[in-house]
């Protein structure tokens, strides 16, 4: 495979960085991986430390390429969904530990994702959101049911409001997994926490795509980007992204 990667984690304007990120790169599959430990809830950093370290040690037992991929990304988000869960026996409800996810596997010039929470994935392509998920939110269940517009999301009181995520209650999330995306030379993918995406438009990412900038470069504009565009309040600001050149 012929790839380009790059990661990113900003603190923001918190006093704490309770978000991970991982680009785990064999000879025949990568995986990406990007976790956002929930602030309100105690331990949000060792409950994606945790998580990180489950996804990773998973990727690395199993041969590449993965044969069942999306057996794969279940199997092993309800495993770290598992191990954050044990965290937090013993503790009440809310103040157990927990974090957003997303995950990302890349091979046979083809992806595969999956996310938990409002932790998204973007598939770039000729400077265009080509895909991206839709968040395990309240305001996304609105605007779904055509309750909310889209233009409303932003300033909605309830934006923040996640319906699932790792750890807290035993029973596992609600998870969605992606079909098979075919990758064309110029794709990238791109993975981020909402620390990234809440206040930046399409167009933003979109330009991540953009041909003759190294992904680590415009990576990094994109954080910085998000950070100015939530100050004085930004939160962690974490991405992972590949960039498909050939097989």
């Amino acid at each position: 495979m012929q790839i380009e990667t790059a990661d990113l984690s900003l603190i923001g304007h918190r006093d704490e960085n309770q978000d991970r990120v991982a680009v785990a790169a064999a000879d025949h599959a990568v995986l990406l991986v990007v976790l956002d430990g929930m602030g309100g809830h105690a331990e949000g950093a060792r409950a994606a430390e945790v998580a990180r370290a489950t996804l990773l040690e998973l990727f690395w037992q199993t041969p590449h390429p993965v044969f069942d991929p999306l057996g794969f990304l279940h199997l092993a988000l309800g495993r770290a969904h598992e191990e954050v869960v044990k965290l937090g026996a013993g503790l009440p409800m809310e103040t157990r530990p927990r974090a957003t996810c997303a995950v990302c596997l890349v091979q046979d010039s083809v992806a595969f994702w999956a996310h938990i929470g409002d932790s998204r994935v973007y598939q770039l392509r000729q400077t265009q959101v080509h895909q991206r998920t839709r968040d395990h939110s309240h305001v996304e269940v609105l605007l779904r049911e055509g309750l909310i517009r889209e233009e409303e999301v932003q300033g909605h009181p309830m934006r923040n409001y996640v319906e699932c995520c790792l750890g807290g209650d035993a029973a596992l999330p609600e998870m969605s997994i992606s079909a098979r995306r075919k990758l064309l030379p110029g794709d990238v993918l791109l993975l981020c926490t909402d620390g990234v995406w809440a206040n930046l438009k399409d167009q933003d990412f979109a330009q991540v795509a953009a041909p003759g900038k190294p992904l680590r470069d415009a990576l990094r504009e994109l954080g910085e980007r998000a950070v100015l565009a939530s100050a004085p309040y930004s939160d962690n600001t974490s991405a992972a992204a590949l960039r498909w050149l050939a097989a």
